[in-house]
């Protein structure tokens, strides 16, 4: 009996002074001063989910703001839209750069990374409404202000990065044109995502696809597996698994130069969105590749598409420029490990080793690709 317990008082030490051990082991890490422009205007909650999961990694890999000297707050260091507490009473701020800030920003910052410019809509914004159903914009997508900042900070050779639909609605056209000449790539107009279920009866399933389906093809929607839905303006693909798909998961392939240089893994799940970019003279560092059957292959070459396309791009010149093509910064991390360093290897408790785990993204992924882009600037800064 008492070894027993002896056993277990022995466990549970372990388990606490574990997390006390990382923590140590991250205070401990030296600090990395850069200043970094954080743009999210997709904020309906509190959680702040589409750029948190981007200063969990600063915070983890112990980048800090050059005056302070402090991590970055995901609920305060960024620009956007801020929901504000009680959320029953939505009531909401924003924090938005004037024109005559862009220049003193584009000088005093080293990076930008807009995480997501698409917007709050009164369904995401109001509890209680339909939110499969389209409505309309209370605040959202990339305006003047925002290319032109963009526009000083490439001037000045500073890292940039920008994520999916900073191109597609509610960015107007003009500013969207303009942005895809300044990091020059040709936005295709389609956008898509993975369903784990295209049946219409599931939770928050977007039924506004269903009534684009029947007005293209004059028939039913009668999709229930798993599968991918692309769209374009008013045209809609759906590759469904078993007949136009062998597996419905997107996958993210990156070549094995890229792979070793950033430390993420060759291939990895993905199941958000996703838009289709011409990379025109960047270089592709990572691709998209959908696991289509010939009558999927068919299917999209009607349609003028591939089943491979870019995923991460970056400038062939400087080097400092990087477009996501997808929702890469959404992922509700738990923010308390963003101080315990090594929580990675929780491997079994974080992510799986199964293929279809889709939360290997962030770990194996998203997080080294971010620490590599980082790190590297950080270091080019720091030469002596």
């Amino acid at each position: 009996m008492k070894k027993t317990l002896l056993i277990v008082v022995i466990i549970v030490a372990v388990i606490i002074a574990l997390p006390v051990i990382n923590l140590i082991r991250w205070s401990v890490q030296g600090k990395k001063p850069l200043d970094i422009i954080i743009v999210d205007k997709t904020v309906p909650t509190l959680e702040r989910e589409h750029h948190k999961p981007f200063n969990w990694i600063l915070t983890n890999d112990r980048f800090v703001k050059k005056e302070s000297k402090t991590s970055y707050s995901y609920r305060k260091d960024y620009y956007g839209f801020f929901p504000q507490r009680p959320l029953r009473d939505h009531k909401w701020d924003r924090n938005d750069y004037r024109l005559t800030d862009l220049i003193n920003l584009a000088d005093k910052n080293d990076a930008i990374y807009f995480t997501d410019t698409y917007g709050v809509f009164f369904n995401d914004w109001y509890r209680g409404i339909n939110k499969s159903r389209k409505s309309r914009k209370i605040y959202g997508g990339l305006n003047n202000n925002d290319f032109l900042l963009l526009k000083e900070m490439k001037d000045r050779n500073k890292l940039i990065i920008m994520e999916y639909n900073s191109f597609d609605y509610p960015t107007a056209q003009f500013e969207s044109v303009r942005t895809q000449e300044k990091l020059g790539i040709t936005f295709s107009g389609w956008t898509g995502k993975y369903f784990s279920s295209l049946d219409t009866t599931i939770k928050d399933f977007p039924v506004w696809m269903t009534t684009m389906y029947r007005k293209e093809y004059k028939k039913p929607w009668t999709f229930t597996k798993p599968g991918i839905v692309i769209l374009k303006e008013k045209d809609i693909v759906v590759l469904e698994e078993g007949k136009h798909l062998k597996h419905s998961l997107p996958e993210i392939i990156t070549d094995p130069a890229s792979s070793q240089k950033y430390g993420v893994v060759p291939s990895v799940a993905f199941d958000q969105w996703f838009d289709i970019i011409d990379p025109l003279q960047n270089k592709v560092i990572s691709k998209f590749k959908l696991d289509t059957t010939p009558i999927g292959d068919s299917l999209l070459i009607n349609n003028a598409l591939m089943n491979e396309f870019p995923a991460v791009v970056q400038d062939p010149v400087a080097q400092r420029t990087y477009y996501f093509s997808g929702d890469f910064a959404t992922y509700n991390v738990p923010f308390c490990t963003a101080r315990l360093k090594g929580v990675e290897k929780l491997k079994g408790i974080l992510f799986s080793d199964k293929p279809d785990d889709t939360r290997r993204f962030f770990w194996l992924y998203y997080r080294p690709l971010i620490n590599g882009i980082f790190n590297d600037y950080y270091l080019s800064l720091n030469k002596k």
